[in-house]
């Protein structure tokens, strides 16, 4: 199996100190052939397991690449729509606002007109009853002038002047002469 000592000797020369790096034809042949099964066992088992792995480890980052673009692509399309939403959100906003403020104008202006119309229903009112007060005041003050005038006419011409159609009348000649003595100074 191994050399002899004779080869490994002094006497072999330059053959000799090669020798010891080399090794022997046997081990050659035998370690090739060891390496050529455990080559074929590789190539026929192990790297066609391995190949199936790195087949099976690429097919799962592309799907898992493929799973991310499109949560990616979901993702940017829900922005998408959350943008348009908030602009939709906002323009609406402003409309509710501008109707807002046309409501409120409206509700000022049919306000002030109500207000305006109650302001001349209760200067109507105050006239009509301004009028009524004149009137009623007008009537009492003709009685009593009637019988301030009857007292003193009674007195003048002191006579009694107690018949009622006929104190009237004397009453009503004098009011129509101071009426139009009050038209006449006017």
């Amino acid at each position: 199996m191994y050399r002899s000592s004779s080869a490994f000797g002094a006497e072999g020369g330059s053959d000799s100190s090669f020798g010891l790096l080399l090794p022997a034809t046997y081990d050659v042949l035998w370690s090739a052939v060891c390496f050529a099964v455990i080559l074929i066992f590789f190539w026929r088992s192990v790297l066609p397991k391995m190949q199936k792995l790195l087949d099976e480890r690429s097919a799962a980052i592309e799907g898992n690449i493929a799973k991310a673009d499109e949560a990616q692509a979901k993702a940017e399309a829900a922005l998408q729509e959350y943008t348009e939403q908030l602009a939709s959100a906002r323009a609406e906003a402003g409309e509710i606002r501008e109707n807002a403020r046309s409501d409120a104008n409206k509700i000022i202006a049919a306000a002030k007109a109500d207000a305006t119309a109650e302001q001349e229903r209760i200067v109507r009112n105050a006239k009509e009853q301004i009028k009524a007060e004149q009137q009623s005041a007008k009537i009492a003050l003709r009685k009593e002038v009637g019988v301030l005038a009857i007292d003193l006419a009674s007195r003048v011409v002191s006579e009694s002047l107690s018949n009622d159609q006929k104190a009237n009348a004397i009453v009503d000649d004098f009011l129509v002469d101071l009426e139009q003595g009050e038209m006449v100074a006017k």
